[in-house]
């Protein structure tokens, strides 16, 4: 089922969803298994899995030369999700992403989606690599989350890449991302919207949006969609505070920023169990507003550690 069909027959009821980190390369599927049981009591309509683009690693050779090597650290996107709607009958959301996959790469996963029966995806343009200063198209693909969007487009319309012949359409209901607080590349949230806007446009049905912990900015950032005329979902993206170090990695990975209140709490924290509680407490607080304020989904960043999203679920559902 489409995300937009499970948001319209909850009929104004606050939905739970979350989402999920593929296992690093080599683990057991258990380890996705381990990270939904938790979970389930709070009746996720869907999860969503993450993709993540090739990095380099580099290998000594015989000759002590170093051998620069492409390494994907997390594959399994696509038969996670299989995983996921053929053990627990839930709707999977597959990450679709432009960097590390070329145009046809792109292609095949859409056709192993459908044939999957998945009706979702998120379409996203991508990290860059951990080596580079800035996002490097990988040669072939895609550039923009707008040219992966106009990719899945043309699959729901049975337009292949190359073939020019009659063939299937998909029906994928496409989801993108929003900054409340703005994309760290763009020049100013205006330009942002005006992007956001586009890919509305161009079909994109929901929206998912970065994680934030200022609920105002939220606030601020419907209205702005609204006001420029983007109605579709807007699904808010929540993780909560787990470790003390937290306080300064977030900002910096994820340019966003955290509530005064928030980091004054923090910073008499001991350890990590005591600033573990705080943004339990946040969060659940948070949680709380943005539900009065009537949004469809709350939608957590587990990155497979499901104990601290339960804690919160229970207070909140």
């Amino acid at each position: 089922m489409k995300i937009t069909e499970h948001i319209k027959n909850a009929k104004g009821k606050t939905l739970f969803s979350f989402e999920l980190l593929p296992p690093i390369k080599g683990q057991s599927i258990q380890w996705i298994y381990d990270a939904i049981d938790p979970l389930l009591e709070f009746e996720p309509p869907f999860i969503d899995v993450t993709s993540l683009r090739e990095d380099y690693i580099y290998k000594e050779q015989e000759n002590g030369l170093l051998q620069k090597v492409s390494y994907r650290k997390r594959p399994g996107t696509i038969a996670i999700c299989a995983a996921i709607i053929h053990k627990y009958k839930i709707d999977a959301v597959p990450h679709l992403i432009c960097g590390g996959f070329t145009k046809e790469e792109t292609e095949n996963a859409l056709i192993d989606l459908q044939f999957l029966g998945i009706d979702n995806v998120l379409a996203l343009r991508g990290d860059a690599r951990a080596a580079d200063n800035s996002f490097v198209p990988t040669k072939g693909g895609h550039c923009y989350a707008t040219d992966l969007i106009e990719h899945i487009k043309n699959h729901n319309e049975g337009k292949f890449l190359h073939e020019d012949i009659e063939t299937f359409k998909s029906d994928f209901c496409i989801g993108v991302a929003g900054y409340p607080e703005k994309h760290f590349e763009a020049p100013n949230l205006n330009t942002d919207f005006k992007f956001l806007k586009k890919k509305v446009e161009m079909g994109a049905e929901f929206i998912v949006t970065q994680m934030f912990f200022d609920n105002q900015k939220y606030f601020d950032f419907v209205k702005k969609c609204r006001e420029n005329d983007i109605n579709v979902p807007i699904i808010p993206g929540l993780k909560p505070i787990s470790t003390l170090s937290q306080l300064n990695v977030l900002p910096k990975i994820f340019h966003i920023d955290l509530p005064e209140p928030l980091c004054d709490a923090l910073s008499h924290a001991k350890n990590n169990s005591e600033a573990k509680e705080i943004g339990t407490e946040a969060m659940i607080k948070q949680c709380k507003e943005l539900m009065d304020f009537g949004v469809p989904v709350l939608h957590f960043y587990t990155m497979g550690r499901p104990e601290q999203t339960k804690q919160i679920a229970k207070a909140i559902f």
